[in-house]
């Protein structure tokens, strides 16, 4: 356990850089809209559950591959993470309070910054398949948009 621990120690950092650039995201949308999510002890708090729990996850991830029972092995990060937050939550609405003071839109930034440079290491093996998911992302939002227009449509004609 000590050993997974230490394995683990460069993620935490990583998590911990994650967590710095969540609060100078909501600083910096606290500057430009005042009315906004403000810096409070909820938001230290929050950040801090939220590095827990993902510290969390990787340390349960990393001890189900030394399972050996192959679905627990293969699960993946992830989920692990929401299922540790699930249950802390459900036992104590503590942990609900302190995320509530993180701003949500604050979260999603380093996490689309974070994607878009693990997609740009990878950009050969995206260029070799790019066609391929202009396809599929047309398919997507043509569906996507032709399902929302009959739902639209059926409720519009239910209404009168």
């Amino acid at each position: 356990m000590i050993t997974i621990i230490k394995e683990q120690l460069p993620r935490l950092k990583m998590l911990l850089v994650g967590a710095f650039l969540i609060l100078f995201t909501q600083s910096i949308k606290l500057i430009k809209n005042p009315a906004s999510t403000p810096i409070t002890k909820e938001t230290f708090m929050g950040l801090g559950v939220l590095v827990l729990f993902s510290f969390a996850g990787l340390i349960i991830t990393e001890l189900m591959k030394k399972t050996g029972i192959k679905i627990l092995a293969d699960f993946p990060v992830l989920g692990w993470v929401s299922i540790t937050s699930l249950v802390f939550c459900l036992i104590s609405p503590f942990f609900i309070t302190a995320i509530g003071g993180v701003d949500f839109l604050s979260i999603t930034t380093p996490v689309l910054a974070f994607a878009g440079i693990s997609v740009a290491n990878n950009l050969g093996d995206l260029s070799k398949n790019s066609w391929k998911f202009i396809i599929v992302a047309l398919f997507v939002f043509l569906g996507s948009y032709l399902g929302r227009a009959i739902i639209a449509q059926l409720g519009l004609w239910i209404i009168g």
